[in-house]
């Protein structure tokens, strides 16, 4: 059965000691079942380079120049996808999700495009952790299709695949991902956030909690520093990737 062969490298994965044996594994697994093309990837920030955070990937010539010069993932379905996701999907179950998004039809021009690369059908299953969504196992080609235990099988394989490839390639960002998330804020800072993530203003926050602008913005203040947060929208950002608010 092929689904023997996910569970032989969910089996051995830590006894792979190179990134090499990981990758050759991997695609070993991906083969067995027909998908042509791959990528694990690490979840970009939004001035970071996609390309430059794959731990290992396989693409149709051309397609990764033409997708970054196409700016194909500001709009890419099943990125944006990504964020609806607790579990891996079909590339094909992300478009119903934005039949009234302005961007769909660049989103079909896309899709057409990649089509035309060899990128047919394909599938993609989120890696999250404390610090929220993490990374991406991808996988596509020509159309493959996998039961729902075959499914459930690759999520776990791209937990491990993606962990595994971090923690030989970059330690220190595996540590750091994988580290505890201890961020005490006060009952009056939780609250306060909570208020601005509903969109609501220092002002607005002020006359709920009976409190000054003042006192509202020094709470603030310490929210940033305590998430390390830019600014507030980033502030809010970060808060619901680490679940503190939802």
């Amino acid at each position: 059965m092929k689904i023997k062969s996910v569970i032989e490298f969910l089996e051995s994965v830590e006894t792979l000691d190179t990134q090499a044996a990981v990758i050759d594994g991997l695609e070993r697994v991906l083969e067995t079942y027909g998908f042509e093309y791959y990528g694990v990837i690490r979840q970009p920030g939004a001035a970071e380079d996609p390309l430059s955070l794959v731990l290992a990937g396989r693409w149709p010539e051309g397609w990764p120049v033409r997708y970054m010069q196409k700016r194909y993932v500001l709009i890419d379905p099943s990125i944006r996808y990504l964020g609806l996701a607790q579990k891996g999907f079909k590339w094909s179950d992300a478009i119903p999700a934005f039949k009234r998004d302005p961007h769909r039809r660049r989103m079909q021009r896309m899709m057409i495009d990649a089509f035309k690369f060899g990128l047919e059908s394909g599938y993609m299953f989120p890696v999250h952790g404390r610090r929220g969504l993490l990374g991406i196992l991808v996988i596509g080609g020509k159309p493959v299709e996998l039961t729902s235990l075959e499914m459930t099988q690759f999520d776990a394989l791209a937990k491990v695949a993606f962990w595994r490839l971090l923690e030989l390639t970059d330690p220190l960002v595996g540590r750091e991902l994988s580290s505890m998330v201890d961020v005490q804020l006060t009952r009056r800072e939780m609250e306060s956030l909570s208020f601005l993530a509903d969109g609501m203003t220092s002002n607005e926050i002020a006359a709920v909690l009976d409190l000054s602008n003042h006192t509202v913005d020094w709470y603030m203040n310490a929210v940033q520093v305590k998430l390390k947060a830019k600014n507030r929208h980033h502030a809010v950002a970060i808060a619901f990737r680490l679940g503190l608010i939802s």
